[in-house]
């Protein structure tokens, strides 16, 4: 790809980022779980924006994961364990951007999956 296709690219996702972080607000019981991928790697956090701290968070690249499907999965238990953990039962869902399909639509699954309601 050439260099002004993949700008134009980023600047679209942040657009939408930005249209999409408009509308939600994370809280301490109710935090905002965001996903961010890359194209190796997976990344999650459970933040309370109210206080403007991370409460939790799971890196697929520590867990020597890639950025599949799989490993969406596998991060998802990870932040649902540690959520759990600080008593969150219930979150908000930042798709940070990104089209709800694929590994970002199978991170939400996941969630859902291990008791958290997103």
């Amino acid at each position: 790809m050439n260099r002004t296709l993949l700008l134009k690219k980023n600047q679209q996702r942040a657009k939408r980022k930005a249209r999409v972080r408009g509308k939600i607000f994370g809280t301490a019981e109710k935090p905002r779980v965001t996903v961010f991928r890359s194209n190796k790697h997976i990344y999650a956090q459970a933040i309370d924006d109210a206080a403007g701290v991370t409460l939790a968070a799971a890196d697929g690249r520590k867990m020597g994961l890639k950025a599949n499907k799989e490993a969406a999965v596998k991060v998802a238990e990870a932040i649902a364990t540690a959520m759990k953990a600080k008593g969150i039962e219930k979150a908000v869902f930042d798709r940070n951007g990104y089209i709800y399909h694929g590994v970002v639509a199978a991170f939400a699954e996941a969630l859902r999956e291990n008791g958290i309601q997103v």
